[in-house]
């Protein structure tokens, strides 16, 4: 069965390189409505079964977005598991100002997951947002009949997640980047169980000439 995974559109957040997180939620940008239709193009002939989406305003308008585009349009499944990570106070402040106020800590949220420590700012423990992402995502397999199956969710939150849906360490999680708004991720899980295999990462072929560049921040 094939997972397909993608980021929400870019949002004025984005631009303006605020956190977001679990709480905050920005408007998209006008440019990020065209990507959106780009990847619903991309995925036009893919028959989902289903497609679950953050309930992240952010989110479930990427994934409603997409629905239109597809030549069978099917059910949209809001979920609070598919939220970004967690970050507490850090939710609306600009990354640069944070990252001067915890270097450290930003390191390790880009680059060294098993070092993260949230609790200076009262995030989410990144345990715990994989927990409650991947137990979803084993749910959604387990239920259903033979997929294929679509999640929409944030940057930060489903690099790490599909990363360790392959069986990859927490050490491993962000060795292959973050994922950029509107890409395309492909899993093959042969059972409901992980580890799946990876059959595509963080793809934006399908967006050029929509005005959108790629950035994944986290």
């Amino acid at each position: 069965m094939k997972l397909y995974f993608t980021r929400h559109g870019k949002t004025r957040w984005n631009q303006e390189k605020r956190f977001q997180g679990m709480m905050g939620d920005s408007p998209l940008l006008p440019e990020s409505l065209e990507a959106i239709k780009a990847l619903g193009k991309e995925l036009k002939d893919i028959p989902f079964e289903k497609i679950y989406t953050s309930t992240l305003k952010r989110a479930y308008l990427t994934a409603e977005g997409i629905n239109k585009q597809l030549a069978q349009p099917t059910e949209i499944v809001r979920s609070e598991d598919l939220r970004e990570l967690g970050l507490g106070s850090l939710e609306g402040q600009l990354i640069p100002v944070i990252e001067e106020r915890y270097p450290k800590d930003m390191v390790n949220l880009r680059h060294h997951l098993e070092l993260y420590d949230p609790t200076p700012f009262d995030g989410e423990k990144i345990e715990d947002m994989l927990k409650r992402i991947n137990d979803l995502v084993e749910k959604a397999v387990a239920e259903s009949k033979e997929g294929p199956l679509l999640f929409v969710g944030h940057g930060a939150a489903l690099t790490a997640a599909i990363q360790a849906l392959t069986g990859k360490p927490m050490s491993e999680l962000r060795e292959m980047g973050g994922l950029f708004n509107n890409s395309l991720t492909i899993l093959e899980a042969e059972n409901a169980k992980p580890p799946y295999q990876m059959i595509q990462w963080n793809d934006v072929s399908f967006l050029e000439g929509t005005g959108s560049k790629p950035d994944s921040l986290l």
